[in-house]
């Protein structure tokens, strides 16, 4: 990676600490404690937040250090509670391109981000219309594994769904052909409420029609319908089969999704989801991430 040094990234230090001494501890779901000697956040908390080391972090304020990745402003943006101006003005002086809007990195809506930050005793994320993941918090990473690596095309679990086996490891096998229909379903209903000049969805359909015969055959079904509220069981390697019911809440715009999980009435999921705080991260090997 190129290295830092000129003054755009003396802007870019500046600017971090400027964002950073403007927040709360409380407004990101950290504890505010009795002495504090600065003003907002401390830059350890920064790091823990963005998922990067605290020397890192204080290099990039000091413009020094390596030049941050898309996926690293990406973490900070969210993890400073940027909006989309920051966020873009933040690539600005990292000198990367902003990323298109719908990608892995893309700007998390500042209420979605708020409430996921606050839903800590129960799995959630905030994912596009796309499926593309955009955040997760640790119990979500907990059941559903860690979607945050995936690029491309292959960002998009929908994606994934039809192309590669491994992705259907998270539901067992007798429940794949209603989530097959599931997905199809709301994917033309997330294509229908774009744009009609958006490319990314028709891209996407044009992919998987030509690459996945089950999808095409689905497709042609023409069925149409957003996923809101689901009950569905999921696969832990550890915990076994999970029976949930997932909830929605869309943006204004529909673009965006914060999905959270909670144990489905009359099974004994309450318990497994209590276990996945002790548990941790599950492992799922995905293949050619």
């Amino acid at each position: 990676m190129a290295g830092m040094g000129s003054g755009k990234y003396t802007e870019l230090g500046l600017f971090l600490r400027s964002r950073r001494e403007r927040i709360r501890p409380a407004d990101v779901g950290l504890p505010t404690g009795p002495r504090r000697r600065v003003p907002g956040l401390r830059r350890d908390e920064v790091a823990q937040l963005a998922g990067a080391s605290v020397d890192y972090y204080n290099e990039l304020e000091r413009g020094a250090g390596s030049q941050p990745s898309e996926q690293m402003i990406a973490a900070l943006a969210r993890a400073l509670r940027l909006t989309a101006d920051e966020r873009d003005y933040l690539y600005h002086l990292a000198d990367r391109p902003v990323p298109a809007h719908g990608s892995a990195a893309s700007h998390v809506h500042p209420g979605m981000l708020d409430l996921l930050t606050r839903l800590t005793s129960t799995p959630a994320q905030v994912i596009t219309d796309l499926h593309v993941t955009l955040v997760q918090n640790p119990l979500a990473v907990a059941l559903l594994g860690d979607h945050s690596g995936f690029r491309g095309p292959r960002a998009s679990f929908v994606h994934r769904w039809f192309t590669d086996p491994a992705a259907r490891r998270l539901y067992p096998e007798a429940d794949h052909a209603e989530q097959s229909r599931a997905f199809v379903a709301d994917l033309r209903a997330a294509a229908a409420r774009r744009d009609g000049k958006d490319t990314e969805a028709g891209s996407m359909i044009s992919s998987l029609l030509a690459t996945s015969q089950e999808f095409a055959a689905l497709w042609a079904d023409h069925d149409v319908a957003f996923r809101r509220n689901d009950r569905k069981r999921l696969n832990h390697p550890a915990l076994g089969v999970i029976e949930v019911n997932c909830l929605n809440l869309f943006s204004e715009d529909g673009r965006q999704r914060l999905l959270w999980f909670t144990p489905a009435v009359g099974t004994d999921s309450a318990d497994a989801l209590e276990l996945l705080a002790v548990l941790g991260t599950q492992q799922i090997t995905e293949s050619t991430r």
